[in-house]
């Protein structure tokens, strides 16, 4: 996802001179291209991430588009007062990037967790939250958020993600995007969780449970007309996310779908449990099995919402 994001930012600030990328001493073996092609717009602020929303904020008031790529984590927690009164106290165009989204960087600790990062931008006023499920997505989502006026905020993998759409898909800002058909259950799946939402839904499928998957690549705003049409056709609705259980997709659909009189489908919210990988360190993958947003996981999740039985789930399809 990452080199997906600066192949399209290159091309971006190819067109548009008002285009800089500010990083936190980071993102060597991807950023280079960018600081060779265009050294004038591009500033490593050192490890001074408040500085860094100082700066950016700055340059965008002065007409500028200004990306700031670190770490989930270290771009919006360790700087989230500069966030709230720079970039969005001034409504900058500022996008603020975040690499390792969810348990990307599992290895390295709670430190690099980003469990609720989706959250503390959610509540934050102006601000646009995207999370792009492939790397397709990402080339889109990069494009639309550049055009967007105002605070964005991007989430995105770490790298290693396949493309789960044949083709660049057409983004808009606040719409989800239906992959397939369903009618027993709908996941929505943001960000990450796609490639593992897409398994699921062929295994119950073939179990003979109908499962329709949308991916949906802005939890804020969210697709309100999609999720109060989804409620009335589907018998449950599964949010699958690799984010902490409050303030991300599930709480969003959540706060949706009280506001709707005669809601049809129950709401199923999968994520990582609270606090369950703070005195941990591991693989994304582990991780993911361990708090059941696995494709395995995720299956068995919804058949039991469901009542319903499945077969053997097949070791091919397991994350």
């Amino acid at each position: 996802m990452r080199n997906a994001f600066l192949e399209t930012l290159l091309e971006i600030a190819e067109g548009d001179t008002r285009v800089w990328l500010l990083c936190g001493d980071l993102g060597y073996s991807v950023l280079e291209p960018f600081r060779e092609r265009f050294p004038d717009r591009f500033i490593n602020v050192g490890v001074a991430e408040q500085n860094m929303m100082g700066i950016a904020s700055g340059l965008a008031l002065d007409g500028n588009v200004v990306f700031c790529y670190s770490i989930a984590n270290f771009s919006t927690l360790r700087c989230l007062e500069q966030i709230r009164n720079d970039v969005c106290g001034h409504d900058c165009d500022v996008k603020i990037v975040s690499v390792g989204g969810g348990v990307a960087y599992g290895s390295l600790g709670y430190s690099h967790h980003a469990l609720e990062d989706m959250a503390l931008m959610r509540a934050l006023p102006g601000m646009v939250v995207a999370a792009p499920g492939d790397l397709m997505e990402v080339r889109a989502a990069t494009r639309v958020l550049a055009e967007h006026s105002g605070p964005c905020y991007l989430r995105l993998g770490k790298a290693g993600e396949p493309a789960l759409h044949g083709s660049v898909p057409t983004v808009e800002v606040g719409k989800a995007l239906p992959m397939r058909e369903g009618d027993d259950v709908i996941l929505l799946s943001t960000g990450g969780m796609l490639e593992n939402a897409l398994q699921a839904a062929d295994f119950l499928d073939r179990s003979g449970i109908s499962t329709g998957v949308v991916s949906v690549p802005f939890v804020k705003p969210l697709d309100a007309a999609y999720v109060a049409a989804a409620v009335q056709r589907a018998k449950l609705l599964c949010t699958i996310e690799e984010h902490g259980p409050f303030g991300g997709l599930g709480d969003a659909v959540s706060s949706c779908v009280a506001r709707m009189p005669g809601a049809r489908a129950r709401l199923l919210t999968l994520n990582l449990a609270e606090g369950s990988t703070m005195d941990m360190a591991g693989g994304q993958d582990w991780f993911r099995m361990r708090g059941g947003l696995d494709a395995s996981g995720i299956a068995a999740a919804v058949a039991d919402a469901l009542g319903k039985a499945l077969a053997r789930f097949p070791d091919a399809a397991q994350s």
